[in-house]
């Protein structure tokens, strides 16, 4: 817990990249897999939303 406002506060990834997987159980793999597959989602409507704005801006400036 941070001691002021200010300070940020410290996160433990869930998963980093390339980690060893060999101690981790089914259930933790399983778990793993289902963050991981909800961090794709949410990356993905971030791709879509962007590339939508890209395109509004991209229609904008070829009227003008």
């Amino acid at each position: 817990m941070a001691l002021f406002d200010d300070e940020p506060l410290s996160t433990i990834p869930v998963h980093v990249l390339g980690q060893d997987l060999s101690e981790l159980s089914v259930d933790d793999l399983e778990e793993r897999i289902g963050q991981l597959r909800l961090e794709i989602e949410r990356l993905t409507e971030a791709l879509a939303a962007k590339g939508s704005s890209r395109q509004a801006a991209e229609a904008f400036f070829r009227r003008v």
